[in-house]
């Protein structure tokens, strides 16, 4: 007999609290989402974009680790100090999240709360397996549509999702 864990309520343990009155509105978010956007997305890619999330965590002294996946492959990892293996648990539920909705973990939590409940209680997902909280980000081809994610862990949500943010801006004006 198999038994099947539903979690119905939020557990500190698995998701942190959230402060709603941090969020930017649903709408911002989104429009980050459709300015975001790769012409192309190559291996050298992946490594500039690691590499420069690298630099501006080291800058801030950020414990986070960092992954970039494309079409089910991880193209670059980094683990900066104060990290821990729960970050790289972390970075695989968030990628999840991008990989089934096609948008941004906190995006995907900013729709649920949004309709006035949270992803744990009503995606009927399992909360071990996925997380809608922030720090991971499509990587959105022109043309082509969502070919991978990259993702950060280790700060709070809304931190992890504006260093991706800030880095993509940046990586893009180049």
């Amino acid at each position: 007999m198999t038994t099947h864990k539903t979690h119905k309520t939020h557990n500190p343990e698995i998701t942190p609290k959230f402060h709603p009155e941090l969020t930017p509105p649903l709408e911002e978010l989104e429009a980050q989402e459709r300015r975001l956007i790769f012409r192309q997305f190559s291996y050298d890619d992946a490594w500039a974009l690691g590499s420069l999330l690298v630099e501006l965590a080291r800058e801030r002294q950020a414990p986070v680790a960092i992954d970039i996946h494309r079409a089910g492959q991880q193209l670059f990892h980094a683990a900066l100090p104060g990290s821990t293996p729960d970050n790289d648990a972390w970075i695989a539920r968030k990628r999840r999240v991008v990989e089934r909705y096609g948008a941004s973990s906190y995006v995907v939590g900013a729709r649920f709360r949004a309709k006035g409940t949270t992803f744990e209680d009503s995606s009927r997902l399992d909360p071990d397996v996925y997380a809608a909280h922030g720090g991971s980000f499509p990587i959105n081809v022109e043309g082509v549509g969502v070919v991978g994610s990259v993702t950060v862990s280790g700060l709070p949500q809304l931190e992890d999702h504006r260093l991706v943010v800030e880095a993509l801006e940046e990586f893009l004006k180049r």
